[in-house]
């Protein structure tokens, strides 16, 4: 029963993977310019458009100010050199996704895909126009489709480039960001600032994907499974085209190579485990540095969507 439920859904998703039936919804996009082969690939996450509300320029408190928080809960966090450090709390990106902010006159998204486990911030700006992002509602490879509001253009997050419409083909620059826990980020800049709580009604603090990255398979995801034997929602650090598992990472404490450095350390909850965001398994937190220390934009993903979107890319092993 299972099985044929699985086809019917497969065989349903195909029929409606077309944009003659979402040229209502998004009349403004280009279906004509895509770099994508097959439309199949392209399914419905079921939130329809801004279903999944993008927070615009959203409120800062100090970090003195912020009681909600646990300790171990994930946060984003964002030091732009000449400017106060910022962190985007996990609980609120979980039931947003997209953050539009400017940050000492850099306009910026912060975007994480719960399926994903991706956190990426990337700079707005695009041949010197200022973009705004919000959430499609569509998914590829599980993972979150974004689209411009000013062409409507549909961006793939895990890789930061227009695949339909106007834009198709550019490409976002990402900037160094990284997850770790409110407790490193709190003792490292006191002084620092915590996104404020959204006026929105959502339950903040709890998990809506309760033990999803303890699943066999992802969500929506008919792609093959990664190599090497590495489970498909196991967390990998993905610096360019190069990935590590999370798993290695944690027992060197500290890998350098491909002229990349990078050190775990305990304390931060898993966002995706318990229903409580807080009380979730200590997953770690990764920074990734060059040799001389500077930050390097990176991503911790889930493998399936790593092979997915890098599918020649160097998975570092190690021996």
């Amino acid at each position: 029963m299972r099985i044929l439920v699985l086809v019917l859904s497969l065989v349903a998703t195909e029929i409606c993977a077309s944009p003659e039936l979402w040229r209502n919804e998004w009349p403004n996009t280009d279906f004509e310019n895509t770099s994508v082969e097959k439309w199949v690939e392209i399914m419905s996450g079921g939130p329809q458009k801004d279903g999944i509300p993008a927070l615009d320029n959203p409120s800062f408190i100090p970090v003195i100010a912020e009681a909600k928080l646990g300790a171990r809960e994930p946060v984003i966090t964002l030091e732009i050199q000449g400017e106060t450090p910022r962190a985007y709390p996990i609980r609120f990106l979980i039931w947003h996704e997209i953050v539009n902010d400017e940050v000492g006159g850099i306009p910026v998204a912060v975007t994480f895909c719960p399926l994903c486990n991706s956190g990426i911030t990337f700079d707005r700006r695009v041949d010197g126009d200022m973009l705004t992002f919000g959430v499609s509602g569509k998914l590829r490879n599980s993972d979150m489709i974004m689209f411009d509001r000013e062409t409507e253009s549909w961006w793939q997050q895990a890789i930061g480039e227009a695949i339909v419409g106007d834009l198709t083909g550019t490409k976002l620059q990402t900037l160094p960001s990284w997850m770790e826990s409110w407790s490193e980020f709190e003792s490292r800049h006191p002084d620092g600032l915590v996104m404020a709580e959204p006026d929105f009604s959502r339950n903040y603090g709890a998990n809506p994907y309760v033990q999803y990255d303890s699943s066999n398979r992802p969500f929506l995801f008919s792609g093959k499974m990664p190599p090497h034997g590495i489970p498909a929602l196991a967390r990998v650090v993905r610096v360019g085209d190069a990935a590590w598992p999370m798993t290695r990472i944690a027992v060197a404490g500290e890998i350098s190579e491909n002229n990349v450095v990078l050190s775990w350390s305990a304390g931060q909850a898993s966002a995706l485990d318990s229903q409580n965001i807080g009380l979730g398994r200590d997953v770690g937190s990764v920074r990734v540095r060059d040799a001389a220390g500077n930050n390097l934009a990176h991503d911790v993903m889930f493998a399936f969507a790593y092979d997915a979107f890098w599918p020649e890319g160097a998975w570092m092993l190690g021996e």
